[in-house]
C-alpha cells in the first residue's frame, strides 16, 4: 500500500465518523477542499461511491460501509502498534542483542550489566560470545564490541573505555636461557605463545 492509499482511506474514515467533511478536515489538519478532492480520488481509483453527499449531511454508501467495516479495525490496529513503539521513548523495554569477543566482555560489559538491569529493568540482555566476530547487521543484533583495530569502515562507532595494553610474559628460567628481548622485533628469535584470529585463522601480530 503506498503512502497516498493510506491518507485516502485515513481521510474516508475520518469523514464517515464526522458525518461531516469540515470536523473531519479540521481533525485531519487541512482545507475541507482538500479533504473533499482527496475522497473524489480515492473513489475514482476505486471506481465506486463510497459516501452519500446531501447538502446537510455525508454517510456512508453500502460500498462505504463494508469497506468501514473491515477499515476500522485494521486502522486501530495500526495506530496501536505505533503507540506501542512510541512508548519505548519513555519506558525504554524488549529484546537487546550483543555481540561481543570474550576479552571485551570480561573487562568492559561484565561491570556494567548490573547496574544497566537496575536502570533498565524491561530490557531483557542477550549477550552472545563471540570470538569469530560475526557480521552485527547480518545476525541480527543491536550492538557489538570490538578492539578498535577490528572495527569495519561503515561501522557507526563510540570508544567505550581506555587503551588496552598487551605485554608479553616469560619465566625466569626462559630469560636465563635465550636472553631479554630489548624490543617486540626480537620477539621474531624466541619461542612464543601467540594467538590466531578465528575469524580467518592468521597470527595476531
Amino acid at each position: 500500500m503506498r503512502g497516498s492509499d493510506y491518507a485516502e482511506l485515513r481521510a474516508f474514515a475520518a469523514v464517515a465518523e464526522h458525518g461531516n467533511f469540515a470536523r473531519a478536515a479540521a481533525r485531519l489538519g487541512i482545507s475541507a477542499s482538500a479533504l473533499s478532492q482527496t475522497i473524489r480520488t480515492l473513489e475514482e481509483r476505486m471506481g465506486i461511491r463510497l459516501l452519500n453527499r446531501t447538502t446537510r449531511s455525508v454517510a456512508p454508501s453500502e460500498a462505504g460501509q463494508r469497506l468501514l467495516s473491515r477499515l476500522l479495525p485494521a486502522l486501530a490496529d495500526l495506530d496501536q502498534a505505533v503507540a506501542d513503539v512510541s512508548a519505548l521513548r519513555d519506558t525504554p523495554a524488549g529484546l537487546l542483542r550483543i555481540n561481543a569477543p570474550r576479552v571485551a566482555i570480561v573487562n568492559r560489559l561484565a561491570p556494567l550489566i548490573a547496574p544497566f538491569h537496575a536502570a533498565y529493568p524491561d530490557i531483557v540482555m542477550d549477550i552472545i560470545v563471540d570470538d569469530k566476530l560475526s557480521d552485527i547487521v547480518a545476525d541480527r543484533f543491536d550492538a557489538g564490541i570490538r578492539l578498535g583495530e577490528m572495527v569495519e569502515k561503515d561501522m557507526v562507532s563510540v570508544k567505550l573505555g581506555g587503551e588496552m595494553r598487551l605485554v608479553v610474559v616469560a619465566s625466569p628460567h626462559y630469560i636465563a636461557r635465550h636472553g631479554m628481548p630489548d624490543t617486540p622485533r626480537d620477539l621474531r628469535d624466541h619461542s612464543c605463545v601467540v594467538s590466531r584470529w578465528p575469524t580467518d585463522g592468521s597470527l595476531y601480530h
